[in-house]
Parts: C-alpha cells; structure tokens; sequence
C-alpha cells in the first residue's frame, strides 16, 4: 500500500461528528497527494462553508495524517459540496444508519472523553472526577465508566454508592445530582468489595469492559468520560475497538519520566486511531498560604509534551490539599473553586473548542434530522 492510499485508509477514521460515518465513506474526502519530502495535500470538501464544526473536523483530519510517520506536513484544502454531492452525502448515511445500529445506547454524536497516561499516580482518576463534575455543573449528564477493573476508585472519589440494577436488559448507572446536572456511574466499586482484590487476567477483564459499555443503559448523556488503568494492553484496546468516536486527553505530572510514559500513552492512541485531543498537567505545582508557588516536580513537562505531539495543551492543574481532602470525602474540590478555578476553565474548554458537544447549530444536525425521519418511514411501511 503507498503512501497516498494509507492515508487515506487512515482519514477513513475520523468521522462526522454528528452523523456518526467516516468522512472517506461520506464523500468528504477529496484529491489526496504526498511529496517526496512528506508534505501532504488534502481535499476536503464541508456542507457548508460556515459549518460550526469545520475546526473539529479539520483538527481531526490533521492528527490522522500526522499520524503517519511518512507525512511530516500537510496542507488542508477545505471546500463545500455542491448539491449533487450533498445529495449523495444524505444517501450515504441514511444507508451506513440502516446497516451499522450501534451496538451500544452511547449515540456516536455524544463525546467520549478517555482520560488515559499510561502512568499510574498521575492523577488520572481525580482529574476525571472533578472534571465530570464541572461539565455537570454546566446542567449537563456526564456518564462516567470506571475502566480501572483493579484499581477502582470513583464511586468513592463521587460519592455515590448503591446497587447497581438492571432494567430492560441492562444495567442502570447509579446517579447523583451536581447543581442542575448529574452523573450516571458505573465502576467495580460498585460491584465489588472496596478492599477485594480481583484476580482477573486479560479475556476477563476485557469482557467486564465490553458489558460496561455493551449491557449500560448509557441513553441520555451528553457526554462519556472513561478514566482508563496504566498501560496500553487488553482494556484500552477494548474500548478502541468499541468506541471509535473516543478521543483522548494524557495526563503527566511534569517529571520527564511521568512525560515520556504519557508520550507512549499517546502513541498507542494514533496507532488505534484514537485521537489525541491535548495534554492536561497535574500536579503542576504548590502554592502554600503565602502565595509562593513550588514546583515539586518540576515544570513545563505537560506544555513540552503537548508541543512535542502536536496538539492542544489543556492546561495546568495544582497540587493542592482540596483536591486531596475532598477525594477522601466524596466532595471533589471543583464544588467549592469559582468560575476561574482549573477543572471549571478545563470544561468550558472542553464545552467550547476541544469536543463540543454535536447540537442543532451544527451543519450536519438538518440532514441527521431527515435521516432520522426518513428511517422512521421506511421501519413504518416495512
């Protein structure tokens, strides 16, 4: 396979984000050429040239040909579809609608937020906690799926508990309110004895991933954020296989060794075709009462990384004693940090420019409404 017809198998990854389908099978993708010093050029052609999420799909389309290490450059050409092509666009998802029902209840429009490092102790689990809470607290419902099958730890950092039921065939993710939004929680820890150690290896573990998404009942949510165990093996590879709208957001403390973990972390992401959607540093410092700030652990490591990849950096996140104190409690520290406080600025980043959410000021969000429709018919004359 040459260079050109490689990355275009690796653009047949990234998808429309609110229909769901790749844009190569859509009809998006258009003339594709590489030079002999790796520079890229590739077509794009939008439904309309003021599309809301044409930075979404244009950031997508550069990481999946940077992804290749044959492309050391691209320009990215972005047209509109005329009307014969929009035509065909409409007639090509209503068939992909028909012939791929997801196999879960999480609509591929819903953004999927995988909190990973490849490091344990970095933080990811309060990270994905308080950042859960945030996006609730902007009147949202946040799934949340504890993936760390050994090391699960959120039910507690939540403060939710209970037992988990099924209803319809699937389980029923256990709910707290957060102000005028919610999260809906499944982990272990809610399964499980919280000092049980579980003795599961790899096709196990895998299966328990599967039915966490598979058999939830995740209908409803606007957004799914998965905080993932260290490494790269058998449960990120699930959730690859199974969520191909995820994107990824790599957590480091700013220690070099801490980075380069999170760097391989971030590999194995653009080698599943998982986008990286930026680097977020944790424990970036200490501020004591008096104002001066410690960097215990260095610094600028989260910022190199992110330059390094490529993508956005997210920002900083203290080492602070609330955040701490309130994962003991059940009380993560974003209740009690005001409008300018890190993990509230970290999810209207989120909200605003990193994965927003697919709603009805999108371009594609008309032609998902008459595909809706148009299946409603033909299941009714069926």
């Amino acid at each position: 396979m040459n260079v050109v017809d490689q990355l275009r198998d690796r653009l047949s990854q990234v998808r429309d984000p609110e229909l769901g389908a790749s844009i190569v099978e859509l009809g998006m993708v258009g003339d594709i050429s590489v030079d002999p010093q790796g520079c890229a050029t590739v077509h794009v052609a939008l439904t309309t040239a003021s599309c809301p999420l044409r930075p979404q799909i244009e950031r997508d389309v550069r990481e999946a040909a940077l992804s290749l290490s044959e492309v050391t450059n691209i320009e990215l050409v972005t047209g509109v579809l005329d009307a014969r092509a929009k035509a065909d666009l409409m007639k090509r998802a209503r068939t992909l609608a028909q012939e791929r029902a997801p196999l879960t209840s999480i609509p591929f429009q819903t953004p999927v937020l995988m909190i990973a490092s490849g490091k344990g102790g970095v933080g990811k689990s309060s990270v994905s906690a308080n950042l859960a809470v945030a996006l609730a607290r902007e009147g949202l419902t946040v799934g949340v799926l504890d993936a760390d099958i050994w090391g699960f730890s959120l039910s507690r950092l939540l403060g939710i508990d209970g037992e988990v039921r099924a209803q319809g065939g699937k389980m029923q993710p256990l709910e707290r309110d957060f102000g005028e939004g919610r999260i809906r929680l499944l982990s272990m820890g809610l399964l499980a004895n919280e000092d049980e150690a579980l003795l599961w290896r790899g096709l196990i573990v895998q299966k328990a991933v599967a039915q966490f998404i598979e058999d939830a009942d995740w209908s409803g949510i606007d957004y799914l954020l998965i905080d993932t165990p260290p490494g790269t093996g058998d449960i990120a590879m699930t959730l690859a296989r199974l969520l191909p709208q995820m994107g990824q957001i790599v957590v480091t403390t700013p220690a070099r060794a801490a980075q380069r973990v999170a760097a391989r972390s971030a590999d194995f992401a653009r080698k599943s075709n998982i986008r990286v959607l930026g680097v977020l540093e944790n424990m970036s410092a200490l501020v004591c009462s008096c104002g001066e700030r410690h960097s215990l652990f260095g610094s600028g490591g989260g910022r190199e990384l992110s330059e390094e990849l490529g993508v956005n950096f997210l920002g900083e996140i203290p080492l602070s004693p609330e955040i701490s104190a309130g994962s003991d409690e059940g009380e993560p520290a974003v209740l009690h940090e005001g409008a300018n406080g890190p993990f509230t600025q970290l999810a209207r980043r989120i909200l605003d420019d990193i994965a927003p959410r697919a709603g009805a000021q999108g371009c594609s969000a008309r032609m998902l409404d008459s595909i809706n429709r148009a299946l409603r018919d033909g299941a009714q004359s069926s």
